[in-house]
């Protein structure tokens, strides 16, 4: 059994691993290997990692059962948005997903940002898997960007957000 904690930075390593498997299991037939693993080196960086780690207004947290982690998700208030959080990362290693764990990590996201009163992500519109869970937990589309990410990325994305109560 799974259960959601918050990060710490004795798990950078084993989430930069997950990133890294997830993102080449879902990406690469959209983007090609070179394309995600250089994404993955700029994006799921220990460094990056430790940056979100350490950001305020925001929480990262893994699913963990004691031996591996399954699941990881970072979320934090826009800065630009009022009162609004931008759910940046939430993936889960390809052998355990459809088990519950996103369901798990993504609930206790919604719930660490009481002043918020929207959620917003970005998605592959490709990505049918993540636009159905997402579709199920309540998004709906209010938009597209060119550049999911990042302004040079060149990824586009749907832009989704749902109401919190």
């Amino acid at each position: 059994m799974f259960f959601v904690r918050t990060a710490s930075e004795r798990d950078l390593e084993r989430v930069r691993a997950l990133l890294v498997e997830t993102w080449h299991a879902t990406y690469d037939s959209f983007y090609g290997v070179e394309k995600v693993s250089e994404l993955t080196a700029k994006w799921h960086s220990i460094e990056a990692l430790r940056a979100r780690l350490q950001r305020k207004n925001a929480e990262f947290v893994v699913a963990d059962n004691g031996r591996e982690i399954a699941g990881m998700g970072f979320a934090a208030m826009s800065e630009t948005l009022e009162k609004t959080v931008v759910l940046h990362q939430l993936y889960v290693l390809p052998k355990y997903q459809r088990h519950g764990i996103g369901r798990d990590m993504f609930a206790e996201l919604e719930t660490c940002f009481p002043d918020a009163e929207r959620m917003r992500l970005e998605v592959e519109p490709q990505n049918l898997h993540a636009l159905a869970f997402y579709r199920a937990h309540g998004f709906a589309e209010v938009g597209r960007t060119s550049n999911c990410g990042d302004d040079q990325s060149g990824i586009p994305a749907l832009i989704l957000e749902k109401r919190l109560s």
